[in-house]
């Protein structure tokens, strides 16, 4: 059998026209356009897929021509259903991918004043640099190119040089040039840079809750050793005096040094029981040195904050380990949570303040991730419904984004990014 050429379907052309149809961008990401580009493309196909199919089913018999002998066929109802059905897939898949390649292109939108290049300052962040590019800064990992030309590429200095630029498939990438370097000159070895690399994010609002255990749970509140007087039977004691505790062993720290915590305010879920406890706030007053283990120990108070009580709590004074990276992601899990308290007391919740979350490691939390914050909408009264004067509650209101910095088990630490407005506690969270 002979099928004329303007009913064959060229599976190289259509595989063509599916990885075309994948590698659909546009450099503004304005998917009006491109999704009017998709459906013209798919409308093109479909129209030769109907053109094949009523070629075929007028094909009855074949003729004799000089290439031979051609076999007669009459086309089966069932195969003229099966080739339509072909179509109908080859058409359903390949706007499925394409579609796929628009919300894909769509996750990062550049702002629409956002600048072709940037000079990193002294005191920015690679929040800051991202928020002059794009609506989203926490999706920053997702653009940034790392040049591998230059030494450390993933360091970014003052000086440097931030510029936009677009790939082959017209997504946005930043891209960084060195500017020059602060150097010091050695007489035995080559210049080197002195200045310091911008973070992800200001440590400066958050270092003082990156070193010491900031939550204890019940079980680490009864099994941590206390203070048990001061020198001279003193309640308080500070820097440079002597302390006696219990419940110390031998080897719980390499260094045989404490953390000094005091014990707050116990943090819970939102109605929950008095005994539903998630964790207990742990302020850090001071450290310890050990100078004899024994019951009681002796221990020299230093590097105190504020006075140490008798009944403090004491914790091994290990190294955090903790990555001061702090790249932002989503969590890859749904996480649906609550602002349960808001750190030095305040009752409104701005930009750079740090705030506990009621989610945790147990519910899939990590360093990094981010979560968008919602206040909850009010409730008015409709007294122009059938039921005058019944309560209407509004919808949610997105009030900004705040990216976790410490995990605990049952609770983290969040930073706030940004505040778009005025946050509280019992505030919502959840994936941005």
């Amino acid at each position: 059998m002979i099928i004329p050429a303007d009913i064959i379907l060229d599976t190289q052309q259509s595989r063509v026209s599916l990885a075309a149809l994948r590698n659909i961008r546009t450099k503004t990401y304005k998917s009006g356009l491109a999704l009017g580009r998709i459906l013209l493309g798919q409308l093109t196909l479909w129209a030769k897929c109907f053109t094949g199919v009523w070629n075929m089913i007028r094909l009855h018999s074949s003729k004799p021509t000089n290439r031979g002998i051609i076999v007669s066929m009459k086309v089966h109802p069932v195969q003229k259903n099966r080739l339509f059905h072909t179509c109908l897939i080859l058409f359903t898949l390949s706007l499925f991918l394409a579609f796929s390649g628009v919300l894909l292109a769509d996750t990062v939108k550049l702002r629409a004043d956002h600048p072709d290049k940037y000079t990193v300052k002294k005191g920015d962040t690679l929040w800051d640099i991202s928020a002059k590019f794009l609506q989203s800064p926490w999706k920053w990992p997702e653009v940034w190119s790392y040049n591998p030309q230059i030494k450390n590429p993933h360091l970014i200095y003052p000086g440097d040089v931030v510029y936009l630029e677009y790939d082959a498939q017209g997504r946005p990438i930043l891209r960084v040039s060195r500017g020059q370097p602060t150097v010091k000159l050695s007489p035995k070895v080559h210049a080197s840079r002195v200045d310091t690399p911008i973070s992800s994010i200001p440590l400066n609002a958050i270092e003082q809750f990156l070193g010491e255990p900031r939550v204890l749970s019940q079980r680490e509140v009864d099994n941590a050793g206390y203070i048990l007087a001061g020198k001279d039977a003193r309640l308080m004691s500070g820097a440079g005096d002597r302390v006696y505790a219990r419940g110390l062993i031998p080897g719980e720290d390499p260094n045989s040094t404490y953390a000094v915590l005091r014990i707050g305010k116990a943090y819970r879920n939102p109605g929950a029981k008095s005994g539903d406890i998630l964790g207990y706030e742990a302020l850090h007053v001071a450290d310890a040195q050990v100078i004899d283990f024994g019951d009681p120990s002796t221990l020299i108070v230093k590097d105190s904050t504020r006075e140490t009580l008798v009944g403090d709590r004491l914790v091994p004074k290990k190294a955090s380990g903790l990555d001061q990276a702090f790249i932002p992601k989503p969590p890859e899990t749904p996480i649906e949570g609550q602002i349960i308290a808001v750190i030095d007391g305040v009752s409104r919740v701005g930009q750079f303040q740090t705030v506990v979350l009621n989610r945790g490691e147990q519910d899939g939390l990590e360093t990094g991730h981010v979560l968008a914050v919602f206040q909850a909408g009010k409730q008015v009264r409709d007294y122009n419904a059938k039921k005058r004067g019944e309560k209407v509650t509004l919808p949610d209101q997105r009030a900004g984004i705040v990216l976790v910095y410490r995990t605990f088990d049952q609770v983290s630490y969040a930073l706030v990014m940004e505040a778009e407005r005025d946050m509280a506690v019992y505030d919502k969270v959840e994936n941005p």
